[in-house]
């Protein structure tokens, strides 16, 4: 991804299905090197918020009631390879949310596969779709509305702690969610996140002291060499708080690497690399498993 893109990264409510449909698939566990077979079921759902209707997808197997997992877009929004991880996720025994994050904007999918966007040529559009979820209280207004709606499903068990990750613009999203619910939030995970340490007084790091949940942060080694000091106040930050985050660095990554359908680097380098991304996979099967009990 372009450091441009880099940059600029820096109650319940009734669910409308409007297409359903049961899918099985296998998804592999990264940290213990196998693969867990599962029925998902996926449905288009809207959820009502103070500023209008959102669509998502809500994923989950095909039975019972589990954790439930707040999944935050990128920059590019609800698409079908954030659906994907959504299957992947619930193929793994999670109830999971992946909200249109741009909805003040429009429905979903802004775009269908990111690997094909040129931001030079994008920035036009892609900088008002941030800025609309970015704006002062939008997070943390739309993240309670997505964790009233997941509590609302029979499909969530309401005992057990949710779950939110977020890639890229979605990392910083993911922290603030965590400070907005912090009693029902029980993990957080934010993978090559953007903006998530500023000098301003509303820098995602500051909320440290009102985060309940454990937290892991996977940084791509070329924002760490972007910004080298980052990855250390926010591990000052969440000591200080009394709730020490795992923070690690991708030495080998470049940012967006976790996600299957990122643009390529200038030189026609590929971003996603599969083997890190399993590796950050295996770091969110285990977060999830010893969190949300």
């Amino acid at each position: 991804m372009s450091d441009n893109l880099r940059d600029q990264q820096n109650s319940a409510s009734r669910e409308l299905p409007r297409r359903g449909f049961v899918t099985s698939m296998v998804a592999g566990v990264a940290a213990a090197g196998t693969a867990v077979a599962a029925s998902v079921v996926e449905t288009d759902v809207e959820i009502k918020t103070p500023d209008g209707t959102c669509d998502a997808a809500f994923i989950h197997p095909a039975s019972g009631s589990h954790a439930g997992v707040l999944l935050w877009p990128d920059a590019f929004g609800l698409r079908p390879s954030m659906r994907e991880m959504g299957k992947r996720l619930a193929a793994q025994g999670y109830s999971v949310l992946v909200p249109n994050p741009f909805y003040r904007m429009g429905k979903a999918p802004f775009y269908t596969d990111a690997s094909t966007v040129v931001f030079a040529k994008e920035r036009a559009k892609i900088d008002p779709l941030m800025k609309s979820v970015n704006a002062a209280g939008h997070c943390e207004m739309d993240a309670k509305a997505y964790v009233d709606f997941l509590d609302a499903q029979k499909q969530v068990n309401k005992k057990k702690k949710i779950g939110t990750q977020g890639y890229c613009m979605g990392g910083a999203l993911v922290v603030r969610t965590c400070a907005t619910i912090p009693d029902r939030l029980g993990a957080g995970a934010s993978f090559h996140g953007g903006g998530l340490v500023s000098d301003k007084p509303d820098s995602p790091h500051l909320l440290a002291p009102k985060i309940k949940a454990k937290m892991y942060f996977g940084i791509a080694h070329s924002d760490d060499a972007r910004s080298p000091t980052d990855k250390d106040k926010l591990k000052e930050a969440f000591i200080a708080a009394g709730n020490p985050a795992e923070i690690e660095v991708y030495e080998t990554c470049f940012h967006g690497w976790c996600v299957p359908d990122m643009p390529k680097q200038g030189d026609g380098t590929p971003t996603y690399d599969k083997a890190e991304a399993e590796k950050a996979w295996g770091k969110l099967t285990v977060l999830y498993k010893s969190a949300l009990a």
